[in-house]
């Protein structure tokens, strides 16, 4: 046996609990019963560790201010779950696709199509991060439920080497990645209850992590007016109907008023709340936005 077979067998995501022994055996409502309290049990174990994720979120929203990436890279389900977050950043913040982006390994066909011997190539990984041009100002946060995924860790090692902020986040402790990476977020979860299956307890938790990576780097780049997306891309009827209400909100007009702002700005939130409150034009409204660095409460406080 390998030393990486004998660290495999050792995981605590691979582990078996006795007491899902008779799991084939249990009625419907016993296995949602289940299911249902090992989940509640992923909150606490992310509180555990939210001072290891404030630090390498800090670091990341520092690089960002400054033009830098947040890039995710992962195999299977946590690669998956890396793609599901930053493909939300678009449409919620009104970012470009290529400020927060997922490196899965196998390629964009192994979202959909599982391509599971891809995780077992570091230098794959490595060659992705070289491909996506990674340097100093990014940061490349590697995601592997078991700590011990060669392609993420050989991902996070490149990085490190191009002088990113590496991040590795894991469901074990003491892991290959935390080693690799610059700051390391280790979430102690126990076992699964399907044996090794770690897209239930180990998914929840990593995706938690990643909505708290991806909504407090925004708020911090001003995508954000209170708790109000007001970046959002009014693409469609729902949308259009939240930026109405929230145009509403912010400067205190009635919706028809609010409405009209939005329908002369192409439903940009910040523009048209600016333009009631402040009373000023277009071009000046975006002279003032571009100004505060496109952040709404300090163009408002100008």
């Amino acid at each position: 046996m390998t030393s990486l077979d004998e660290e495999l067998a050792d995981l605590v995501t691979e582990s078996v609990n006795p007491a899902y022994a008779l799991l084939d055996t249990m009625s419907v409502a016993e296995l949602a019963t289940v299911m249902n309290q090992a989940d509640a049990s992923v909150a606490p174990a992310v509180q555990a560790v939210l001072p290891s994720i404030t630090a390498a979120i800090e670091a990341a929203a520092q690089r960002m201010q400054a033009g830098g990436r947040l890039v995710y890279v992962g195999a299977g389900t946590a690669g998956r779950i890396g793609v599901v977050d930053a493909s939300e950043c678009p449409p919620t913040f009104s970012t470009p696709p290529e400020l927060v982006f997922a490196i899965m390994a196998g390629g964009a066909n192994a979202i959909v199509r599982p391509t599971e011997g891809a995780e077992d190539d570091a230098e794959a990984g490595a060659q992705a991060v070289a491909d996506a041009a990674i340097g100093p100002l990014d940061t490349v946060v590697g995601i592997a439920s078991s700590g011990r995924t060669p392609y993420v860790i050989g991902a996070i090692e490149k990085a490190r080497q191009l002088g990113a902020l590496t991040v590795g986040l894991s469901c074990n402790t003491g892991t290959r990645l935390s080693a690799s990476a610059e700051l390391a977020i280790e979430i102690e979860l126990g076992p699964e209850v399907i044996s090794g299956s770690t897209r239930l307890k180990a998914g929840t938790a990593q995706k938690m992590v990643l909505n708290m990576f991806s909504t407090i780097v925004m708020v911090r780049l001003g995508k954000t007016y209170g708790n109000l997306m007001v970046d959002l891309k009014a693409t469609n009827h729902k949308l259009r109907e939240r930026a109405i209400r929230m145009v509403e909100l912010i400067a205190q007009v009635p919706r028809p008023v609010a409405t009209s702002a939005l329908e002369d700005v192409d439903f940009d939130v910040k523009l048209a709340s600016l333009m009631l409150i402040a009373a000023i034009d277009r071009p000046a409204a975006a002279a003032r936005l571009a100004a505060a660095g496109g952040r709404l409460r300090t163009a408002l406080e100008a």
